[in-house]
């Protein structure tokens, strides 16, 4: 059964008729050290936030089309605005420190190449990849600043992201609902070792700014691992002994 696309839907549009904004008067004082810390590393994500996500949109109306659910089409339009947003919020606050953007990184390249002409099954699995390892990523670049400006974009972005990793993860779980159990399990086994190898990756190339905010390799690790098992295992429902 797919999920209730109403009420992502008037989510989606509701926040995009009232996009996010910084208010002027939050101090953006950035030091030397903080800059020389982030700047690459937050550069990368501003990259892989401007995506176009013409792949992702293609694939979402061939779904729409084929089961009779126009709103994935709509919702995931308005989804992509969403990070674009995201992206030219950064792209300001890394021009209001003289941080240079990205024109491309291998690790945005991989990601859309994988993603290029896929099933909307595999491309919200990538997404939600990034996601929720961006999640984890984005409260410790918090952790790992004072500048109460970055502090706050990066509060409003964790806020947009878990409503897209809600949405996400609703529908390819209502996606995979009608397979085969051991297809299921095929499918979440490579999810998570995809998700774990990605993690793996992110912690290399951004592991200054990971390991400022008191992440380790095992720690990030775990935690990515946390964000996939609350938003894509079921609970584990307590034992009741048989009366």
């Amino acid at each position: 059964m797919l999920p209730n696309f109403k009420v992502w839907l008037n989510h989606f549009e509701y926040h995009a008729e009232h996009p996010r904004r910084l208010p002027e008067a939050v101090p953006n004082v950035l030091t030397v050290t903080e800059r020389h810390l982030i700047a690459p590393s937050i550069a990368t994500f501003q990259l892989g936030e401007q995506s176009s996500g013409s792949n992702l949109l293609r694939a979402a109306y061939r779904f729409a089309q084929q089961h009779s659910a126009p709103e994935v089409a709509r919702i995931t339009e308005l989804l992509i605005g969403e990070e674009q947003q995201h992206a030219a919020l950064l792209k300001g606050f890394m021009a209001a420190h003289g941080i240079p953007t990205r024109q491309h990184h291998w690790t945005d390249r991989a990601f859309r190449r994988i993603r290029k002409r896929a099933e909307l099954e595999l491309s919200l699995g990538v997404l939600l990849t990034a996601e929720l390892i961006g999640n984890v990523y984005y409260r410790a670049l918090e952790m790992a600043t004072e500048c109460q400006r970055l502090r706050l974009l990066c509060r409003m972005m964790v806020a947009d992201e878990l409503a897209h990793i809600g949405f996400e993860s609703d529908l390819l779980l209502s996606i995979r609902a009608g397979k085969p159990a051991p297809v299921k399990f095929a499918l979440d086994g490579a999810h998570r070792a995809f998700l774990m190898a990605t993690a793996l990756v992110v912690w290399t190339t951004h592991r200054a700014v990971l390991a400022k905010a008191g992440y380790g390799l095992a720690g990030f690790l775990r935690a990515c691992g946390e964000q996939y098992r609350f938003y894509l295992l079921p609970p584990v429902r307590p034992y009741q002994p048989v009366r």
